[in-house]
């Protein structure tokens, strides 16, 4: 069974995700990082492709995935720590980027090596859903890849049912219009979206990120959906403190067991 199927399967609610952008802070640091997300009991990693030209990512991603590219890292490089990493872990790992560098890397490859190195799904913000069910969706399934799809407060109904649909693995709740990296706590506003979101009846897993940092706002979302994503706030933690830092940076989200 794939990881994230079986993830979801056993567990509902207070789902932790953490994102950060691999070779970063240093390039081989990737899978130290997982290793140590994994032994302090994180449910879910997602681990950023780096891009040179990442449309909805804050300064604080945009920084990390500079200094990822500066440092040398590449996919085949990516790949291959990923690889390593799954000697000694089997945490669900997803990896987000956009399609333009899949399109570079060449879909079909990249795809075999997502299975070759145990990649449990991928998020691709800038791919169309339509173009996913006509071109790619058949791809990922043979594969036993999984998908998410984003969906924002501006997103129509009828669109966030077909993003429903299709996110095989879950569906990711932008908490807010806005590019990621925001510290503010949860607001009526958002409040009002998620509850418009559970009126819909919709059947995937529900993560939200953006603006997610700290405890309360951790408890806030997954009171409203399956779990949060912790992305900036954790890659400010890492340029600040390291690896060093990570057990005090999760058990301040959440409590480790």
């Amino acid at each position: 069974m794939n990881r994230l199927k079986e993830l979801f399967h056993n567990k509902n609610n207070d789902i932790l995700n953490i994102y950060f952008t691999a070779g970063f802070p240093e390039l081989q640091d990737t899978e130290k990082i997982i290793k140590e997300l994994d032994d302090v009991g994180v449910d879910l990693i997602e681990l950023g492709m780096p891009y040179s030209d990442p449309l909805a990512d804050g300064e604080t991603i945009q920084r990390s995935s500079s200094k990822a590219l500066k440092n040398g890292l590449q996919l085949d490089l990516l790949f291959q720590q990923i690889k390593n990493a799954r000697k000694s872990t089997d945490i669900p790992i997803m990896l987000m980027g956009y399609y333009n560098q899949i399109l570079q890397y060449g879909p079909e490859k990249f795809f075999d090596k997502c299975n070759e190195s145990q990649i449990d799904g991928l998020i691709i913000p800038d791919v169309p859903m339509d173009y996913y069910a006509n071109h790619l969706q058949e791809e990922l399934e043979r594969r036993e890849i999984m998908m998410t799809f984003l969906i924002t407060p501006e997103t129509s109904d009828e669109r966030i049912k077909q993003a429903d649909t299709l996110s095989s693995a879950f569906l990711y709740v932008v908490s807010k219009s806005s590019i990621t990296g925001g510290v503010n706590n949860v607001t009526s506003k958002q409040e009002n979206y998620f509850n418009r979101l559970n009126q819909l009846n919709l059947k995937a897993p529900r993560l939200i990120g953006f603006g997610i940092h700290d405890r309360d706002t951790f408890i806030k979302a997954s009171r409203n959906a399956n779990g949060a994503i912790i992305g900036s706030a954790f890659i400010r933690m890492l340029e600040q403190e390291g690896i060093q830092g990570i057990k005090k940076f999760i058990n301040d989200i959440r409590p480790i067991n």
